[in-house]
C-alpha cells in the first residue's frame, strides 16, 4: 500500500499536539466497531468500565499488570502512530515496547550527533552532572567526570542515610551474590532497577537511541542508565533508605515487594516518568548545548558500565468518556 502516495501518512495528529502519555492496567485493550476501547476490570488505578481510548491523540501507552491486547487493537495504534509499552505498576518494571515511530526524526538524529563528536559529546555530560549535582562542572574530560561524581555520590550516600536513620558503610554490589549485601544496598540495587524502568519509558516515549549514552558506554542501555542517574539523588535513593528504615523496623517485610510499591507511588505523586522526558529534551536542543560546548578536550577512553511535547495522563487524571 503506497501510504504516501495517498498523503495518508501524514494524516497522523503530530505528537506535538498529542496528550502523551497514557497508563491503563488490569483490562483488556481492544477494538470495537473501528473505535479503540479499554474494558477494566478495576483494581487498580482506574474503576472497572469501559473506556474509549483516544488514540489518534496519544502518543503511548502504557499497559500495566493484569492487561492483554488485541491484534486489531495493535493494528490500530500501529495505523495511527501511538505506541504501546508493556510495565510494571506505575512504571517500576518496563517490559517491551515496539518502535514508536516518530513523526519526526530530528530528536535521534541530534541525538547521534552529539554523541558522535567528541566536544559535543562532554558538553552533554557536563549538562547530565548540572542537573544532577546543582552546580556548573568544569572537567574536561570523562575520567574527570567520573572522579567528581564518584567523591559526591559518596556525600550524597552518607547524607541521604543519616537523613533517613539508616546505618550506612559504603556502597558494596556483588553482582554474583547481590543479596549478600545489607539491607541499605539491597534497596539501593532495587530501587535502581525501579528507576531505570522509568527511564526506558521516558527514553521509548521520546523515540531517542537507547545504545548511544554520553557517559556509560559498554551497555545497550548506556543512555537508558545516564537518564537514570539524572534523578539517583532524589529519586532512588529516597526510595531506597525510605524502604530500608521500613524494613530495619519490620523484618519480615519483602524489600524488593516494598521499594516497588514506594517506587510506583512516588513516580506518580512527583511525574518522574515527565520529568525524564523534560530532561532528555533539554539535554539534546540545541540552547542548552551550546552553553557547554566551549574549550573542552575529547573524551578518554575509559569506560563505565521526538522532540515534540509529551506530557503524561497519570491515572488520577484519566475520565471515562461517554
Amino acid at each position: 500500500m503506497l501510504l504516501g502516495r495517498l498523503g495518508l501518512d501524514k494524516a497522523r495528529i503530530p505528537h506535538a499536539d498529542r496528550h502523551g502519555l497514557l497508563f491503563l492496567d488490569r483490562g483488556r485493550l481492544e477494538v470495537e466497531d473501528g473505535c479503540l476501547r479499554f474494558v477494566c476490570a478495576g483494581g487498580g488505578a482506574l474503576e472497572a468500565g469501559d473506556y474509549q481510548v483516544p488514540h489518534q491523540s496519544v502518543s503511548i501507552i502504557l499497559l500495566g499488570p493484569g492487561s492483554s491486547v488485541t491484534h486489531d487493537a495493535l493494528r490500530i495504534l500501529a495505523a495511527h502512530g501511538c505506541g504501546l509499552a508493556a510495565i510494571g505498576v506505575g512504571g517500576v518494571r518496563f517490559y517491551t515496547a515496539p518502535p514508536l515511530l516518530p513523526d519526526t526524526s530530528a530528536l535521534a538524529r541530534r541525538q547521534v550527533m552529539l554523541w558522535s563528536q567528541p566536544k559535543e559529546r562532554i558538553a552533554v555530560a557536563r549538562a547530565m552532572y548540572a542537573i544532577r549535582f546543582d552546580e556548573e562542572v568544569k572537567a574536561r574530560t570523562l575520567d574527570m567526570l567520573r572522579g567528581m561524581e564518584g567523591a559526591r555520590l559518596k556525600r550524597l550516600y552518607e547524607l541521604t542515610a543519616k537523613r533517613f536513620g539508616v546505618p550506612w558503610h559504603g556502597r558494596r554490589y556483588d553482582r554474583s551474590n547481590p543479596n549478600s549485601a545489607d539491607i541499605a544496598n539491597q534497596a539501593i540495587n532495587h530501587a535502581a532497577s525501579a528507576v531505570e524502568a522509568a527511564a526506558a519509558i521516558a527514553v521509548a516515549a521520546t523515540a531517542t537511541i537507547p545504545q548511544l549514552g554520553f557517559i556509560h558506554e559498554d551497555s545497550g542501555q548506556s543512555f537508558v542508565l545516564d537518564v537514570a542517574d539524572l534523578v539517583r539523588h532524589d529519586v532512588t535513593l529516597p526510595i531506597a533508605f525510605g524502604a530500608a528504615k521500613h524494613v530495619m523496623r519490620r523484618p519480615q517485610d519483602n524489600l524488593e515487594r516494598l521499594v516497588r510499591s514506594k517506587a510506583a507511588e512516588l513516580f506518580n505523586s512527583q511525574d518522574v516518568i515527565a520529568r525524564l522526558i523534560a530532561h532528555i529534551k533539554a539535554l539534546l536542543e540545541p540552547p542548552q548545548i551550546a552553553a557547554h560546548a566551549t574549550d573542552l578536550e575529547p573524551p578518554s577512553s575509559s569506560k563505565t558500565s521526538g522532540t515534540d511535547e509529551i506530557d503524561v495522563i497519570a491515572p488520577s487524571d484519566q475520565r471515562k468518556e461517554a
